[in-house]
Protein backbone atom coordinates (compact mmCIF):
# COMPACT_ATOMS: atom_id res chain seq x y z
CA UNK A 1 0.00 0.00 0.00
CA UNK A 2 1.45 3.31 -1.11
CA UNK A 3 1.11 6.54 0.82
CA UNK A 4 -1.52 7.64 -1.72
CA UNK A 5 -3.58 4.51 -1.06
CA UNK A 6 -3.28 5.07 2.68
CA UNK A 7 -4.65 8.58 2.15
CA UNK A 8 -7.46 7.12 0.00
CA UNK A 9 -8.30 4.69 2.81
CA UNK A 10 -8.47 7.54 5.31
CA UNK A 11 -10.64 9.64 2.99
CA UNK A 12 -13.03 6.76 2.32
CA UNK A 13 -13.51 6.05 6.01
CA UNK A 14 -13.59 9.61 7.32
CA UNK A 15 -17.39 9.65 7.62
CA UNK A 16 -17.95 5.92 8.04
CA UNK A 17 -20.83 5.13 10.37
CA UNK A 18 -22.84 1.96 10.91
CA UNK A 19 -26.61 2.18 10.48
CA UNK A 20 -28.56 2.50 13.68
CA UNK A 21 -30.69 -0.59 13.00
CA UNK A 22 -28.80 -3.65 14.26
CA UNK A 23 -30.50 -5.91 11.69
CA UNK A 24 -28.76 -4.00 8.87
CA UNK A 25 -25.30 -3.70 10.38
CA UNK A 26 -23.89 -7.06 9.29
CA UNK A 27 -24.80 -6.59 5.63
CA UNK A 28 -23.49 -3.01 5.79
CA UNK A 29 -20.13 -4.23 7.10
CA UNK A 30 -19.96 -6.95 4.45
CA UNK A 31 -20.58 -4.40 1.72
CA UNK A 32 -17.94 -2.07 3.18
CA UNK A 33 -15.37 -4.89 3.27
CA UNK A 34 -16.13 -5.80 -0.35
CA UNK A 35 -15.72 -2.17 -1.38
CA UNK A 36 -12.34 -1.95 0.33
CA UNK A 37 -11.31 -5.14 -1.47
CA UNK A 38 -12.65 -4.00 -4.86
CA UNK A 39 -10.80 -0.69 -4.49
CA UNK A 40 -7.54 -2.53 -3.73
CA UNK A 41 -7.37 -1.04 -0.24
CA UNK A 42 -6.88 -4.50 1.25
CA UNK A 43 -3.57 -5.01 -0.59
CA UNK A 44 -1.35 -4.30 2.39
CA UNK A 45 2.41 -4.83 2.59
CA UNK A 46 3.10 -8.30 3.95
CA UNK A 47 4.50 -8.44 7.49
CA UNK A 48 8.29 -8.50 7.42
CA UNK A 49 8.45 -7.38 3.79
CA UNK A 50 10.14 -4.07 4.60
CA UNK A 51 7.04 -1.94 5.09
CA UNK A 52 5.36 -3.43 8.15
CA UNK A 53 4.68 -0.01 9.64
CA UNK A 54 2.60 0.99 6.59
CA UNK A 55 0.56 -2.19 7.05
CA UNK A 56 -0.07 -1.29 10.68
CA UNK A 57 -0.96 2.29 9.75
CA UNK A 58 -3.72 0.94 7.51
CA UNK A 59 -5.04 -1.29 10.30
CA UNK A 60 -4.96 1.63 12.74
CA UNK A 61 -6.83 3.80 10.24
CA UNK A 62 -9.69 1.31 9.91
CA UNK A 63 -9.75 0.77 13.67
CA UNK A 64 -10.19 4.50 14.19
CA UNK A 65 -13.17 4.50 11.84
CA UNK A 66 -15.04 1.51 13.28
CA UNK A 67 -13.83 -1.49 15.26
CA UNK A 68 -16.45 -3.86 13.86
CA UNK A 69 -15.31 -3.07 10.33
CA UNK A 70 -11.72 -3.40 11.53
CA UNK A 71 -12.44 -6.87 12.91
CA UNK A 72 -13.53 -8.04 9.45
CA UNK A 73 -10.81 -6.09 7.63
CA UNK A 74 -8.02 -7.37 9.88
CA UNK A 75 -9.24 -10.96 9.49
CA UNK A 76 -9.44 -10.58 5.71
CA UNK A 77 -5.98 -9.03 5.36
CA UNK A 78 -4.53 -11.53 7.83
CA UNK A 79 -5.91 -14.39 5.73
CA UNK A 80 -4.29 -12.91 2.63
CA UNK A 81 -0.94 -12.66 4.46
CA UNK A 82 -1.22 -16.25 5.73
CA UNK A 83 -2.01 -17.58 2.26
CA UNK A 84 0.86 -15.58 0.77
CA UNK A 85 3.24 -16.99 3.37
CA UNK A 86 2.13 -20.63 3.14
CA UNK A 87 0.84 -20.89 -0.43
CA UNK A 88 1.69 -17.88 -2.52
CA UNK A 89 -1.74 -16.46 -3.35
CA UNK A 90 -5.36 -16.26 -2.21
CA UNK A 91 -8.58 -17.15 -3.97
CA UNK A 92 -10.44 -13.91 -4.79
CA UNK A 93 -13.19 -12.91 -2.41
CA UNK A 94 -13.59 -11.86 1.20
CA UNK A 95 -11.92 -13.93 3.90
CA UNK A 96 -11.91 -14.53 7.63
CA UNK A 97 -9.56 -16.35 10.00
CA UNK A 98 -11.29 -18.46 12.66
CA UNK A 99 -8.70 -19.96 14.96
CA UNK A 100 -10.32 -19.95 18.41
CA UNK A 101 -9.77 -23.22 20.26
CA UNK A 102 -11.78 -23.06 23.51
CA UNK A 103 -12.40 -26.23 25.54
CA UNK A 104 -15.34 -28.30 24.39
CA UNK A 105 -15.50 -27.15 20.75
CA UNK A 106 -13.30 -28.25 17.88
CA UNK A 107 -13.25 -28.96 14.18
CA UNK A 108 -11.86 -32.29 12.98
CA UNK A 109 -10.67 -33.56 9.62
CA UNK A 110 -13.12 -36.40 9.08
CA UNK A 111 -12.06 -37.68 5.62
CA UNK A 112 -9.65 -37.08 2.76
CA UNK A 113 -10.47 -37.26 -0.94
CA UNK A 114 -8.77 -36.14 -4.15
CA UNK A 115 -6.39 -33.72 -2.47
CA UNK A 116 -9.12 -32.18 -0.31
CA UNK A 117 -10.38 -32.91 3.18
CA UNK A 118 -13.79 -33.05 4.81
CA UNK A 119 -14.21 -31.19 8.10
CA UNK A 120 -16.81 -31.61 10.83
CA UNK A 121 -17.38 -29.93 14.17
CA UNK A 122 -18.15 -26.52 15.59
CA UNK A 123 -16.01 -23.38 15.51
CA UNK A 124 -16.99 -20.58 17.94
CA UNK A 125 -16.33 -16.82 17.75
CA UNK A 126 -16.60 -16.62 13.95
CA UNK A 127 -16.73 -12.89 13.21
CA UNK A 128 -18.45 -11.89 10.00
CA UNK A 129 -19.62 -15.44 9.34
CA UNK A 130 -22.78 -14.31 7.55
CA UNK A 131 -21.03 -11.88 5.17
CA UNK A 132 -17.60 -13.28 4.20
CA UNK A 133 -17.13 -15.82 1.41
CA UNK A 134 -14.17 -17.93 2.59
CA UNK A 135 -12.48 -18.72 5.88
CA UNK A 136 -9.22 -20.11 7.15
CA UNK A 137 -10.16 -22.47 9.97
CA UNK A 138 -7.99 -24.36 12.44
CA UNK A 139 -8.84 -28.06 12.62
CA UNK A 140 -7.34 -31.21 14.15
CA UNK A 141 -6.03 -33.90 11.81
CA UNK A 142 -6.23 -37.65 12.37
CA UNK A 143 -3.30 -37.47 14.83
CA UNK A 144 -4.90 -34.49 16.63
CA UNK A 145 -2.31 -32.10 15.23
CA UNK A 146 -3.39 -28.53 14.42
CA UNK A 147 -4.01 -28.08 10.71
CA UNK A 148 -5.13 -24.92 8.93
CA UNK A 149 -7.74 -25.42 6.19
CA UNK A 150 -9.42 -23.10 3.70
CA UNK A 151 -13.16 -23.52 3.30
CA UNK A 152 -15.72 -21.80 1.09
CA UNK A 153 -18.83 -21.03 3.11
CA UNK A 154 -21.45 -21.25 0.35
CA UNK A 155 -21.63 -25.05 0.26
CA UNK A 156 -23.60 -27.89 1.83
CA UNK A 157 -22.28 -28.88 5.23
CA UNK A 158 -21.77 -25.32 6.51
CA UNK A 159 -24.32 -23.95 8.97
CA UNK A 160 -23.90 -20.44 10.33
CA UNK A 161 -25.40 -19.91 13.78
CA UNK A 162 -27.59 -17.01 14.76
CA UNK A 163 -27.02 -16.61 18.50
CA UNK A 164 -24.34 -16.84 21.17
CA UNK A 165 -23.08 -13.25 20.99
CA UNK A 166 -24.71 -11.21 23.74
CA UNK A 167 -22.19 -8.39 24.06
CA UNK A 168 -23.20 -4.81 23.32
CA UNK A 169 -19.63 -4.03 22.27
CA UNK A 170 -18.64 -5.39 18.84
CA UNK A 171 -22.24 -6.54 18.34
CA UNK A 172 -22.16 -5.71 14.63
CA UNK A 173 -19.57 -8.41 13.93
CA UNK A 174 -22.16 -11.12 14.74
CA UNK A 175 -19.45 -13.42 16.07
CA UNK A 176 -21.37 -16.68 16.11
CA UNK A 177 -20.58 -20.38 15.96
CA UNK A 178 -20.25 -22.08 12.59
CA UNK A 179 -20.98 -25.80 12.36
CA UNK A 180 -19.34 -28.00 9.74
CA UNK A 181 -20.73 -31.37 8.70
CA UNK A 182 -18.48 -32.96 6.09
CA UNK A 183 -17.73 -29.62 4.44
CA UNK A 184 -15.10 -29.67 1.71
CA UNK A 185 -11.86 -27.86 2.57
CA UNK A 186 -8.23 -27.61 1.48
CA UNK A 187 -5.19 -27.95 3.73
CA UNK A 188 -3.03 -24.83 3.92
CA UNK A 189 0.52 -25.75 4.85
CA UNK A 190 1.35 -28.81 6.91
CA UNK A 191 0.31 -29.81 10.42
CA UNK A 192 1.41 -27.17 12.93
CA UNK A 193 2.79 -24.85 10.26
CA UNK A 194 0.17 -22.15 10.88
CA UNK A 195 1.46 -21.67 14.43
CA UNK A 196 5.15 -22.20 13.66
CA UNK A 197 5.50 -19.74 10.75
CA UNK A 198 7.18 -16.38 11.47
CA UNK A 199 4.07 -14.49 10.40
CA UNK A 200 2.00 -15.84 13.30
CA UNK A 201 3.55 -13.44 15.79
CA UNK A 202 3.85 -10.69 13.19
CA UNK A 203 0.07 -10.79 12.97
CA UNK A 204 -0.22 -10.84 16.74
CA UNK A 205 1.86 -7.69 16.99
CA UNK A 206 -0.28 -6.05 14.33
CA UNK A 207 -3.32 -6.38 16.59
CA UNK A 208 -1.66 -3.86 18.89
CA UNK A 209 -1.73 -1.36 16.03
CA UNK A 210 -5.51 -1.88 15.88
CA UNK A 211 -5.82 -1.14 19.59
CA UNK A 212 -3.70 1.96 19.07
CA UNK A 213 -5.83 3.24 16.19
CA UNK A 214 -9.03 2.97 18.20
CA UNK A 215 -7.47 4.63 21.26
CA UNK A 216 -6.16 7.48 19.11
CA UNK A 217 -9.67 8.12 17.80
CA UNK A 218 -11.05 8.07 21.33
CA UNK A 219 -8.36 10.55 22.39
CA UNK A 220 -9.28 12.91 19.55
CA UNK A 221 -12.54 13.72 21.35
CA UNK A 222 -10.50 15.00 24.28
CA UNK A 223 -8.07 16.88 22.07
CA UNK A 224 -10.94 18.88 20.57
CA UNK A 225 -12.52 19.46 23.96
CA UNK A 226 -12.39 22.22 26.53
CA UNK A 227 -9.00 23.93 26.46
CA UNK A 228 -10.07 26.34 29.23
CA UNK A 229 -10.40 23.44 31.70
CA UNK A 230 -6.98 22.78 33.29
CA UNK A 231 -8.05 19.35 34.50
CA UNK A 232 -9.08 18.34 30.98
CA UNK A 233 -5.75 19.58 29.68
CA UNK A 234 -3.93 17.53 32.32
CA UNK A 235 -5.81 14.46 31.16
CA UNK A 236 -4.92 15.34 27.55
CA UNK A 237 -1.25 15.60 28.50
CA UNK A 238 -1.36 12.14 30.08
CA UNK A 239 -3.11 10.75 27.00
CA UNK A 240 -0.47 12.24 24.72
CA UNK A 241 2.35 10.73 26.75
CA UNK A 242 0.70 7.30 26.69
CA UNK A 243 0.02 7.37 22.94
CA UNK A 244 3.49 8.70 22.11
CA UNK A 245 5.07 5.84 24.03
CA UNK A 246 2.83 3.29 22.32
CA UNK A 247 3.54 4.75 18.87
CA UNK A 248 7.28 4.56 19.52
CA UNK A 249 6.96 0.95 20.60
CA UNK A 250 4.98 0.06 17.46
CA UNK A 251 7.49 1.77 15.16
CA UNK A 252 10.40 0.03 16.87
CA UNK A 253 8.70 -3.37 16.65
CA UNK A 254 7.75 -2.90 12.99
CA UNK A 255 11.33 -1.95 12.16
CA UNK A 256 12.71 -4.94 14.05
CA UNK A 257 10.35 -7.31 12.19
CA UNK A 258 11.45 -5.88 8.84
CA UNK A 259 15.10 -6.31 9.79
CA UNK A 260 14.55 -9.85 11.12
CA UNK A 261 11.64 -11.27 9.08
CA UNK A 262 12.46 -14.93 9.71
CA UNK A 263 13.49 -14.58 13.37
CA UNK A 264 11.45 -15.81 16.32
CA UNK A 265 9.33 -12.78 17.18
CA UNK A 266 7.13 -13.93 20.06
CA UNK A 267 9.04 -11.83 22.59
CA UNK A 268 8.86 -8.69 20.45
CA UNK A 269 5.15 -9.21 19.77
CA UNK A 270 4.21 -9.90 23.37
CA UNK A 271 6.18 -6.89 24.53
CA UNK A 272 4.60 -4.42 22.11
CA UNK A 273 1.13 -5.78 22.84
CA UNK A 274 1.71 -5.23 26.56
CA UNK A 275 3.03 -1.72 25.98
CA UNK A 276 0.12 -0.70 23.77
CA UNK A 277 -2.47 -2.35 25.99
CA UNK A 278 -1.26 -0.31 28.96
CA UNK A 279 -1.41 2.88 26.90
CA UNK A 280 -4.92 2.14 25.64
CA UNK A 281 -6.19 1.48 29.16
CA UNK A 282 -4.71 4.81 30.24
CA UNK A 283 -6.43 6.59 27.34
CA UNK A 284 -9.79 5.04 28.19
CA UNK A 285 -9.46 6.11 31.82
CA UNK A 286 -8.33 9.67 31.16
CA UNK A 287 -10.85 10.35 28.39
CA UNK A 288 -13.72 9.13 30.55
CA UNK A 289 -12.60 11.17 33.54
CA UNK A 290 -12.10 14.30 31.46
CA UNK A 291 -15.28 14.25 29.37
CA UNK A 292 -17.78 12.84 31.81
CA UNK A 293 -21.05 11.23 30.80
CA UNK A 294 -22.06 13.54 27.94
CA UNK A 295 -20.29 11.85 24.97
CA UNK A 296 -21.13 8.38 26.28
CA UNK A 297 -24.80 9.31 26.26
CA UNK A 298 -25.20 11.84 23.43
CA UNK A 299 -22.55 11.09 20.79
CA UNK A 300 -23.39 7.84 19.00
CA UNK A 301 -19.97 7.33 17.39
CA UNK A 302 -18.13 7.97 20.65
CA UNK A 303 -20.51 5.69 22.54
CA UNK A 304 -20.05 2.87 20.03
CA UNK A 305 -16.27 3.15 20.13
CA UNK A 306 -16.25 3.31 23.93
CA UNK A 307 -18.38 0.14 24.05
CA UNK A 308 -16.48 -1.72 21.32
CA UNK A 309 -12.94 -1.06 22.50
CA UNK A 310 -13.04 -2.92 25.86
CA UNK A 311 -14.48 -6.00 24.11
CA UNK A 312 -11.97 -5.85 21.28
CA UNK A 313 -9.13 -5.42 23.77
CA UNK A 314 -9.92 -8.80 25.26
CA UNK A 315 -7.92 -10.31 22.43
CA UNK A 316 -5.29 -9.73 25.07
CA UNK A 317 -5.28 -12.37 27.77
CA UNK A 318 -4.10 -9.94 30.43
CA UNK A 319 -1.93 -11.44 33.12
CA UNK A 320 -1.55 -14.71 31.19
CA UNK A 321 0.15 -12.80 28.38
CA UNK A 322 2.28 -10.88 30.87
CA UNK A 323 3.32 -14.15 32.51
CA UNK A 324 4.45 -15.50 29.13
CA UNK A 325 6.41 -12.31 28.58
CA UNK A 326 8.03 -12.67 32.00
CA UNK A 327 9.02 -16.28 31.31
CA UNK A 328 10.64 -15.24 28.03
CA UNK A 329 12.61 -12.52 29.76
CA UNK A 330 13.67 -14.83 32.59
CA UNK A 331 15.06 -17.28 30.03
CA UNK A 332 17.16 -14.64 28.26
CA UNK A 333 20.90 -14.92 28.86
CA UNK A 334 21.39 -11.14 29.07
CA UNK A 335 19.30 -8.31 30.40
CA UNK A 336 17.92 -6.20 27.54
CA UNK A 337 16.95 -3.03 29.39
CA UNK A 338 20.10 -0.94 28.98
CA UNK A 339 19.76 2.24 26.92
Amino acid sequence: MTQDRLHALRDLLRDFELPLETAHQGAFLGAALRQLSDDGLDRLPLPGSGDTLRRWQALATVAGADLSLLKLYEGHTDAMAILAELEGEAIPGTWAVWAAEPPGASVQISARENGFVRISGSKPWCSGAAVVEHALVTAKDEQQRPQLVAVSLAQPGVRIGSDGWNAVGMAATHSVAVDFDGALARCIGGPGEYLQRPGFWHGGAGIAACWYGAASRLASYLRHGRTEDPHAMAHLGAVDAALAGAAGALRECAGWIDENPAAASELAARRVRAQVEGAVEAVQWHVGRALGATPFCRDRRFARLAADLPVFMRQSHGERDLAHLGLHLAAEAEEAWAL
